[in-house]
Parts: structure tokens; sequence; C-alpha cells
């Protein structure tokens, strides 16, 4: 088997794993437990306080951290009404057209997973005036199953606070290299963090790695800001999976994030400005690596860079990403040869940030 035959086969099974994992912000432990498991043997690993997980590998040069952020957007139950249906509130950005008629899966505190599916009054017994008007979340709940509330608390073991995930399976489309799933934003990000420490290894690079997944990231970037302390590091590669602008509505030649167009190196967004000597050493890497590549500057949005690039003395910080169509909502289409790219800029930009290097992104007087 090639060597890129090998990195898309773990590509594969590794987002499949990680994209069914249930971690919603606040609830990463599955997501954690994946980064665990695939990197136990590259370097010790440690937690911060709010359980973003770090793995370190080389101890000589710069602290070079590449980070992921593992939580997704899901919800949380608010309330258990008196006839068995779930309340609930929305963790991280939701558009509610998205939401209704999708099956959820609600993490009880043993551990058992409860499917359910996002109902609300039925469109035919509305008044005239308010069909076709966005349903609020509070008049959504979830449907288990259950008729009453003590057959939720005491049956099926659900209570207040518990997460609650989309629920949606890994799925190829019948164009290859096409895969739908739930959460690529930030699963491709997290599969890439960990197959980068995996192929980085013992691999003679000029710094010392920290690879992270962070928590939290959905609900105002809050584990960046603690893991920025708890790494101390020198610059950071953040890895994402930001919106894709090439379906209907769009305006193709304008498109920055195109499935098929290779990774996305972000300029700007309105929480970061990237360091524009280390964007441009990422877009002269991708281009002497024949890496396809699309450059952005968003309008909207916002990455753990938002938070990191502010810690501590200042952290110089880029974002890489894997263009994701229909992000926050139960299925959402990727183009695995973007990830791919993603993973080799990543490695390559790795390789490169020594010290000489690292000390010239913030070399200003």
């Amino acid at each position: 088997m090639s060597n890129d035959s090998r990195m898309r086969a773990k590509a594969i099974s590794l987002l499949k794993e990680l994209t069914e994992a249930h971690s919603v912000s606040g609830h990463e432990d599955e997501v954690r437990a994946i980064f665990v498991d695939e990197l136990s043997d590259i370097g010790p690993l440690a937690t911060d306080k709010n359980g973003s997980v770090i793995c370190a590998e080389g101890d000589d040069g710069p602290r070079v951290l590449i980070a992921g952020h593992m939580d997704e957007v899901g919800f949380m139950v608010q309330n258990i009404t008196l006839d068995g249906f779930l309340q609930f509130v929305t963790i991280g950005g939701w558009w509610t057209q998205v939401m209704l008629g999708q099956r959820v899966e609600i993490l009880t505190r043993n551990g058992d997973k409860i499917t359910g599916v996002i109902g609300s009054k039925p469109v035919h017994f509305l008044p005239i005036e308010e069909r076709g008007q966005p349903i609020p979340v509070e008049a959504m709940f979830i449907d288990i199953g259950a008729c009453s509330r003590r057959e939720v608390t005491d049956d099926f073991k659900i209570s207040l606070g518990d997460p609650i995930a989309p629920m949606s399976l890994f799925t190829p489309l019948h164009k290859e290299n096409f895969y739908m799933a739930k959460a690529f934003d930030n699963r491709v990000g997290m599969a890439g963090v960990i197959q980068a420490a995996q192929e980085l290894a013992d691999s003679g690079h000029p710094n010392e790695l920290v690879f992270a997944g962070s928590v939290q990231e959905e609900v105002g970037l809050r584990g960046a800001r603690t893991l920025a302390n708890f790494v101390k590091p020198d610059v950071a590669i953040v890895l994402e999976g930001p919106p894709a602008d090439d379906t209907p509505g769009f305006n193709p030649l304008d498109s920055q994030g195109k499935l098929g167009s290779g990774v996305q190196i972000r300029l700007f967004d309105p929480s970061a400005i990237g360091n524009p000597r280390l964007a441009e050493l990422a877009i002269e890497t991708a281009r002497s690596a024949n890496i396809p590549y699309q450059v952005t500057v968003r309008r909207g949005g916002g990455t753990d860079a938002g938070a990191l690039h502010q810690a501590n003395a200042g952290i110089p910080c880029l974002v890489l990403g894997v263009p994701a169509r229909y992000i926050h909502s139960h299925n959402s289409v990727i183009d695995i040869d973007d990830y791919l790219a993603m993973l080799k800029l990543t490695i390559e930009l790795a390789q490169k940030l020594d010290e000489a290097t690292v000390e010239s992104l913030t070399r200003f007087i």
C-alpha cells in the first residue's frame, strides 16, 4: 500500500469513529478517549482542569501547538414534561430550520444512549398566518416514546442537564471521495491532529510539538483560553471544519471554500487576523509541495485562534480548514482529498517551524 493510500484509509477509519462519537460542548469524553487511545504511544498525555487534552512529542526547540476542538454543537435536557417529553436548550449555534424531525441521542449519567426525535406542534394545527414561519426552540420538544415524567427519570434514567447529540452515521456518498456525517466541525480537525501526531512521531522535527484537543469551542472558545495558559506555545496551528460556500446561492467565482479545491488557509475572520508571516509560509509551503489550497478571508465566524492569539504575551496563529457543507446540522459533507491536503500541509509546516523561523514570526522591531 502506498503512503497516500495508507493515510487515506486511516483518515476514513478515524473520521468514522470521531464523527459518530457523542461529544457536545462540555461533555467531550468520547472524543478525548479516542485521542488518548490513538496517541498513548506517541508521547506523554495530560489535561488541563477544563478537560482539554494534550500529547507532547519532542523536547527541544520552539513549542508548536497543533490543535483542534473536540466538541460539537448539540443540546441539553432543560425540562421533562408531565407526559414524558423532553424540553431542551441548544449548545452552540443552531439554525432552527434544520432541527425538526431529526434524530438525537441523549447520553444519560450511567452511559446509556437514548434515541429520540425533535418534534413540535404539527403544521396542520397551526394558524394559517404561522405556517411557514420558523419554529422557536422553546416550542420544540424531544419525543423518546415515554408517557410520563416518572418513566423518563426512573426507566430511561434521563436527568436534567444530560447532553444530547445529533444522531447520524458516517456515510460514503456515490461520488468518490465525498463523505457525509455530523460534526465534521470539528472532527476533521481532531482527525488531523491525531494523524499529524502519528506521522510526525520520531521524524526528527526541529521543535517540541504539542498536539491538542480543546473543549467548549462552540460556546465561546472557552477551552482554548485555558489550553493556551497550560501549554504556553510559541506558535499555534488550528485545524478546523469551516463552512463551504460552493452551493446554490453563492457566486461560484467568489468561492473560497469549495469542496475539492484543497485546504483552506484562513487569513481573517472577526475573531482573529492570522499572523501574516505564518500565513505566507503556509502558502509558499503548499505551492512548493504541490498541495492544493484555497485562501480565505471571512466576514463571519471564528475559531480557537480567536482566543489563542490573545493569550499570554500573544501567540502567532494560523487556521487551516477542510470546507464542509451544512455544518451545524445533522448531515455535513466533505471531500476527503481536502482533508488529506490539510494533513499534508500541517506536517510540512511542523517540519519547517524551527527556532529561527518561529522567532521571525514576531520580530517587529
